[in-house]
């Protein structure tokens, strides 16, 4: 989670920032399933636009392990459900 780490640190260090206000929104956007417009990723410099790819996929696959562990949890429970007893 190296990624969003320094998003949040850059978040954090200067919130009234172009590039953390990009971020904050991203961020914001990504948490709650709604749209942002790629095209502001592209107004950040180099480093920063490679910043934002790194967190997308860190996201990504915080997300795949997070409903990993949703489905651990339904399986479970569907187990319990059919156990004799």
């Amino acid at each position: 989670m190296r990624a969003i780490k320094e998003a949040r640190k850059l978040i954090e260090q200067n919130p009234a920032d172009p590039s953390a206000r990009i971020f904050a929104r991203l961020v914001l956007a990504l948490e709650s399933e709604v749209d942002f417009p790629i095209s502001d990723i592209y107004q950040l410099d180099y480093d920063r636009f490679g910043l934002a790819i790194a967190v997308l996929t860190e996201w990504r696959l915080d997300r795949y392990y997070a409903g990993k562990a949703r489905l651990f949890d339904v399986a479970l429970q569907a187990k319990d459900l059919h156990q004799p007893g």
